[in-house]
């Protein structure tokens, strides 16, 4: 059984961390689509 324990948070440090969440993911989208680029061998050499 697990037992969920609450915490109160501010409103804004919320907001803050819905967004920091938001950007993890967009990271990770971005960073497994350049993986599945690169499997491709859809890239280009850069200088």
């Amino acid at each position: 059984m697990v037992i969920m324990e609450l915490i109160t948070i501010p409103k804004h440090e919320y907001q803050r961390l819905k967004k920091l969440e938001e950007l993890d993911f967009d990271l990770i989208r971005q960073f497994a689509n350049s993986l599945e680029d690169l499997r491709k061998g859809r890239f280009k050499r850069l200088a």
